[in-house]
């Protein structure tokens, strides 16, 4: 079976798309977080605002939408990413991969330092994956109403010589 991965820019028309896409990718964390995942109560419009303030991607293979990112500038010259999505059928592929590495060509490209996001605490699998990927934990907070962290930020660091 061959397939063929494919990476666009999201439009501002992409919004109802990708809620769908990133409610269906985090629909297994459901009842398994705490805090719930705000992914849940996406909407297409907060997914536009976030397009708006910067930018996404969509990947398809052989024509059918799997995955998707959100990206806009945050912090001092760090391009943050966040619900990255890939419909669970087609996870292990590189598709998070792909989405991540365009992102951080994006970044590259506007020169930007580096690349931020952030992942829970409950997630340590989702943690170790970007950590493979070159970034690090830069510090902690708490969701409001909660003492212990809930999330980290991450950060992988561009330089021109990188790949």
């Amino acid at each position: 079976m061959t397939n063929h991965l494919r990476l666009r820019d999201a439009t501002l028309d992409d919004a109802a798309l990708m809620t769908d896409l990133i409610r269906a990718a985090f629909e297994e964390q459901r009842g398994k977080i705490d805090p719930p995942s705000g992914a849940h109560s996406e909407t297409p419009e907060k997914v536009r605002l976030k397009l708006e303030q910067g930018g996404g991607f969509i990947a398809d293979i052989d024509g059918i939408e799997v995955g998707c990112v959100v990206y806009y500038p945050e912090g001092e010259g760090q391009l943050y990413f966040g619900r990255l999505a890939v419909l669970p059928a087609f996870r292990q592929h590189g598709i998070a991969h792909a989405l991540i590495t365009a992102v951080e060509e994006k970044a590259k490209q506007h020169g930007y330092a580096g690349v931020s996001l952030s992942v829970r605490v409950a997630l340590p699998l989702n943690q170790s994956y970007f950590q493979r990927l070159g970034y690090s934990v830069t510090g902690y907070e708490s969701h409001a109403g909660y003492t212990e962290p809930t999330f980290m930020h991450m950060l992988k660091p561009l330089t021109a010589h990188q790949a």
